[in-house]
């Protein structure tokens, strides 16, 4: 059942809030009240981003416990202490269930916030003319998600090829949606006008791309310095830098908590999913 973002209407004129999103006032309101189950968007908002915190956590943990030797293991044979991100979480069992278990449960609510996030662009471009960036937008953050899904499924162990393929379309999308999503704020939102979930939102969003930016790159320094000299421990710092790449862009989208803080999310069998600012 696709998730449907339009409000529903009892014969009242309906009006949107900020990012396409119902908004309170008529009967519509009634409607989405009178569904069988409403939760705040912030609770579930957190409860979906901890799955893939705990799940690579418990990966990380249980690899270092149990599979120490092999997870560490280059081709170089020289000491590490971390795993690498790929080794982590599809080279071994349980982490590899539980790591796919994780990205596959939360996978259905991340793309219907992307569309949620695309009517929330839209609405803030709309007196921009640059109504496309909403569009790009939500395509890299489709192509991210279906990315991370896809290196999940097929893991560095069984299928490298298309591991490094989605791996790298992972990376190339997920920093250039960030970016964006900052762009579009700058140039669309006075600070001064902002509420204090809106600016706490944008401030870490700001704050958060340039620590995964960082990371990257460490992470390249690393990796290209461990295949040329096989220096005891440099894999290990490319296996962290991969760390904060991973949780800077779990905390990045976390950020929907405030730009959403007072939505709501409607269930009902019939009608589906409905996203609703009261």
């Amino acid at each position: 059942m696709l998730p449907q973002y339009e409000r529903l209407v009892d014969g009242a004129a309906s009006d949107t809030g900020p990012g396409g999103y119902a908004a309170s006032g008529t009967g519509g309101v009634g409607s989405l009240r009178r569904s069988k189950f409403r939760v705040r968007f912030g609770r579930l908002a957190v409860a979906t981003v901890m799955l893939p915190v705990a799940g690579f956590l418990f990966c990380v943990i249980w690899s270092l416990l149990y599979n120490f030797e092999q997870a560490n293991a280059t081709h170089c044979l020289v000491y590490n202490f971390l795993p690498s991100l790929s080794a982590a979480i599809g080279n071994y069992q349980p982490q590899r269930f539980v790591w796919q278990f994780s990205v596959l449960f939360h996978a259905p609510f991340r793309y219907a916030i992307a569309f949620l996030y695309k009517n929330h662009h839209l609405t803030l471009l709309s007196r921009k003319h640059r109504k496309e960036w909403a569009y790009l937008a939500c395509i890299l953050n489709i192509i991210e998600l279906s990315s991370l899904v896809g290196l999940s499924l097929w893991t560095s162990s069984n299928n490298y090829e298309i591991h490094k393929i989605c791996f790298s379309a992972f990376v190339i999308c997920s920093i250039i949606y960030m970016y964006l999503v900052v762009l579009i704020n700058r140039i669309t939102r006075t600070e001064e006008l902002l509420t204090l979930a809106e600016r706490k939102s944008l401030r870490y969003k700001r704050r958060l791309l340039l620590v995964n930016v960082a990371s990257i790159m460490f992470a390249v320094y690393f990796f290209v310095r461990h295949n040329n000299h096989c220096e005891p421990g440099i894999y290990s710092l490319f296996a962290l830098s991969e760390y904060v790449f991973v949780y800077s862009n779990i905390g990045f989208h976390m950020t929907a908590y405030w730009d959403f803080i007072n939505a709501h999310v409607y269930f009902h069998w019939r009608t589906g999913i409905h996203f609703s600012a009261v």
